[in-house]
Order: C-alpha cells, then structure tokens, then sequence
C-alpha cells in the first residue's frame, strides 16, 4: 500500500534528523550564526511547523495556508529547544497517524492547481516535506559546528 512507504519516508525523515541534531541540548537553544537567523530552537520549530503545514496542505480542501507573515511570528517566540523538539516530535507522531487515516485512492488523487505543488498527487507532499527537513537538517549540522559540536551521521537508529 502508498500509505505504507510515506510512513516508512516519515519514519527516516524524522530518525535522520534527531541523528544529526542530537549533539544539541538546551543551552544551545538560542544559538544563531547571525543576527537575522532562525535560533537553534527557531529552526525546530520551523521544521515542525513546517511538517504541520505540509500535511494540513496534502490533506485539507482548502491548499496551503500562505499567511507566512503569522507562520514566522509563531516561530519566532521559540526559546526553548527541548519545547521546540517536542513539537517536531508531535508534528511526526500526528503526521503518521493522518497518512494512516487515508486510503491509497485518496492519496492518489491530485492537488488544485495553486502555488505550492498545485495538480502534484497528494503523496507527493511527503517527498517534499522531506526534502524541506534534510534542509534544516544540514543547517542545523552546521550550527553543531559553529558551537563547536560534532554532528552525528544521520543514518542509523534513532537516538534514546
């Protein structure tokens, strides 16, 4: 079944990037290489809030939610990395339990036509969510580096 491989997409997805930010703790959490820059715990909630956005898109009738405006206002009151991972966590947690809920025609069927992957087939969204965490997830490698941590490789078992 569709549904059976996004989850297995999920799965890794999330399990390489908690590899590869597990060297960061809480005192990290406001670390940013510049001024302009998501924090470290900005850059969670963004790839949690993220996530959410994606799906609510791949499932919902009404496409993409575009107020980024109010997307990087809730963001940015992020301080706290252990807050911002729980919500990466649950992001994942109640991704898998939505794709569940669908069946492979649903997921089959094609997007409106609009600016964010418009007539794409919903499962598509999950390649793309991926894509979107590997990229927070290298800038986050990076900012491991700048603090003077050692990222972990990504692939392999998850941390405890």
């Amino acid at each position: 079944m569709l549904k059976d491989g996004l989850i297995n997409k999920l799965d890794t997805t999330r399990v390489f990037f908690l590899n590869s930010t597990d060297v960061l703790e809480e005192e990290d959490s406001l670390f940013a290489p510049a001024e302009e820059m998501f924090s470290v715990a900005q850059q969670f909630a963004h790839t949690a809030q993220s996530n959410d956005w994606f799906l609510d898109g791949m499932l919902g009738n009404d496409g993409f939610d575009m107020d980024f405006e109010a997307h990087q206002e809730k963001v940015m009151a992020y301080t706290s990395l252990e807050k911002a991972r729980q919500w990466l966590e649950d992001s994942f947690a109640q991704a898998k339990d939505r794709i569940v809920a669908c069946n492979d025609e649903f997921l089959l069927e094609r997007l409106a036509e609009g600016p964010i992957m418009g007539g794409v087939p919903r499962y598509i969204i999950i390649g793309a969510l991926a894509d979107h965490c590997a990229h927070h997830r290298g800038s986050l490698a990076v900012y491991c580096r700048l603090i003077g941590k050692i990222p972990p490789m990504p692939y392999g078992e998850a941390p405890e």
